[in-house]
C-alpha cells in the first residue's frame, strides 16, 4: 500500500485521484504510526516551507519519516513543496532546516525578465539516464507551479530538469530510496502517471 502523508498541506485528492486511475491501494494517513505499514510513501505539498516544516513537526510526522526513510530505507516520493522540504534547509521567510534526504537548498527565483511564480507547462530535459525515463515519451512536458527552486544540489542526484528564463530547475531528482519532483505528475498526463507507476512498481 501507499501513504499518502497528511500534515494538512498538501494536494491529497489529486495525488489520490491519480493513484486510484492507476489502480494503485493507497491510504491518505494523518497518523505517523500508521505510515509504518505502507510500502512506499509519498510527500505532497503546497504553501510555503517554514509553514510545511512546522506541521511536519506539530503533527509528529517528522521523527517517523526520518526514521523510516533513513533508517528503514523505505522509498519515498516528495511532489512540489513535498520535494523542496526534502532538502537541507529552505530560505523563504528566512532558514528554515529540511529533512536533509538530498544536499541542497531551496532558494527563491528573482529574476525581474520572468513571472513568478513558474506556473504551466515545461519540457522535462535528461541529466542522466535513469530508469524512470524508460517509459515516457521523449520529449516529456510537465506542469509546475512554484517560485522557489532546489540549488547547489549533488549533480549525481539530478535526473531531470527544465529551463526558465535564466534558472535550470532541478524538475526530478533522486538519492538512494528518495524520488522527488518539483513538478505536479499527477497533473502532467500520461507522462506523469508513468512517473507514479514508476515509484509505485519499480523504485528502489
Amino acid at each position: 500500500m501507499i501513504g499518502i502523508i497528511d500534515y494538512g498541506m498538501g494536494n491529497l485528492a489529486s495525488v489520490q485521484n491519480a493513484l486510484n486511475h492507476l489502480e494503485v491501494e493507497n491510504k491518505i494517513i494523518s497518523d505517523p504510526t500508521a505510515l509504518k505499514n505502507c510500502e512506499k510513501l509519498i510527500l505532497p505539498g503546497v504553501g510555503a516551507f517554514r509553514d510545511s516544516m512546522q506541521n511536519i513537526h506539530d503533527s509528529g510526522m517528522y521523527e517517523t519519516i526520518c526514521q523510516l526513510v533513513k533508517e528503514e530505507k523505505k522509498p519515498l516520493l516528495g511532489i512540489c513543496l513535498g520535494m523542496q522540504v526534502l532538502f537541507e534547509a529552505g530560505q523563504e521567510d528566512g532558514y528554515t532546516p529540511g529533512f536533509g534526504f538530498l544536499k541542497g537548498q531551496v532558494i527563491p527565483m528573482t529574476d525581474p525578465s520572468i513571472r513568478i511564480p513558474h506556473i504551466g507547462w515545461n519540457q522535462l530535459e535528461k541529466a542522466q539516464d535513469h530508469p524512470v525515463f524508460n517509459n515516457m515519451s521523449d520529449r516529456p512536458f510537465v506542469y509546475f507551479v512554484h517560485s522557489y527552486y532546489a540549488s547547489d544540489m549533488d549533480s549525481q542526484d539530478l535526473l531531470g530538469y527544465c529551463h526558465y528564463g535564466p534558472y535550470q530547475i532541478p524538475g526530478l531528482v533522486y538519492h538512494e530510496n528518495v524520488l522527488g519532483a518539483q513538478f505536479h505528475p499527477e497533473k502532467s498526463a500520461e507522462d506523469g502517471l508513468k512517473i507514479l507507476k514508476y515509484f509505485v512498481e519499480e523504485f528502489v
